[in-house]
């Protein structure tokens, strides 16, 4: 029989490490070895699970971690701890954790050459396919106007989403362009004209929306809709244990949703 991955998660106490939680806890491809959150954090050394009070304990110690796979949803410091330990242990690493500035994306970049890691701005299977979608079909119609919409919680902080700029970036990656070159992000008073090539984002904040994102082509007398809707947090949970399972038999090397579908389709 096949053993378990051991299984971290880094950031255990937040909103996406509670829903790893959950899930992990039926998943029998998994043991649960460590939940992981700041030294400061109230949960730390409280029992994971409060029905099981001998069960697995929150921890903030490294050096008591025993994975082999750490999914991190942490933050930029918590993502730190969490690749300096999976390159000392070999461990793999798949993070969700936003915010990374130029210095942290180079050491991931480096790590990558000794550990497998895959990095997502969006762990939903759902929004993976909606971007290959987007790269065909902005392939396909190259002369088309291309606009994302995208709708959260009022609560978000950033504008646009990370996963509306993962579609523009796809999609201005497949027409030979960038968004640091043709993107729009606002439009008020009289901008003018459309201008040709470019890629208008348009976001919309309030209520409990989990996620919404939707590429308009624009063509002369018709246009294609790709749309994607989040009813349910856990699906973002959901498409990181998928990555950990998938990762954990992986080489060393950088990977993304994508490439873990692309597997599936080679069979």
């Amino acid at each position: 029989m096949t053993q378990p991955i051991r299984l971290a998660i880094n950031g255990a106490s937040g909103r996406m490490g509670r829903a790893l939680l959950a899930l992990v806890r039926e998943d029998k491809r998994f043991e649960l070895v460590n939940a992981l959150v700041p030294a400061t954090s109230a949960h730390n050394g409280t029992p994971v699970f409060a029905e099981l009070p001998a069960s697995l304990r929150y921890a903030h110690d490294w050096n008591a971690v025993t994975a082999n796979v750490v999914i991190d949803f942490s933050g930029p410091d918590g993502l730190i701890a969490a690749l300096d330990y999976c390159i000392a242990h070999k461990a793999a690493l798949v993070t969700g954790t936003t915010g990374i500035d130029a210095s942290l994306q180079t050491r991931l970049d480096q790590a990558a050459q000794r550990i497998p890691l895959l990095h997502a701005a969006n762990f939903s299977l759902g929004v993976a396919v909606l971007k290959r979608l987007l790269r065909q079909a902005a392939a396909a119609l190259p002369d088309w106007d291309l606009e994302i919409i995208e709708a959260h919680h009022g609560r978000k902080e950033d504008a646009p989403s990370g996963t509306a700029l993962a579609l523009g970036n796809a999609a201005a990656e497949t027409r030979g362009t960038s968004l640091a070159k043709d993107a729009v992000y606002v439009r008020e008073g009289r901008p003018g004209a459309r201008r040709s090539g470019s890629i208008g984002f348009a976001v919309v904040r309030g209520g409990d929306v989990v996620g919404e994102h939707t590429a308009l082509l624009l063509g002369q007398g018709e246009r294609v809709e790709l749309s994607h809707r989040a009813t349910d947090r856990s699906i973002f949970a959901r498409g990181a244990l998928e990555a950990a399972a998938w990762l954990a038999a992986r080489k060393p090397g950088s990977y993304d949703i994508d490439d873990m579908l692309q597997a599936r389709v080679a069979g």
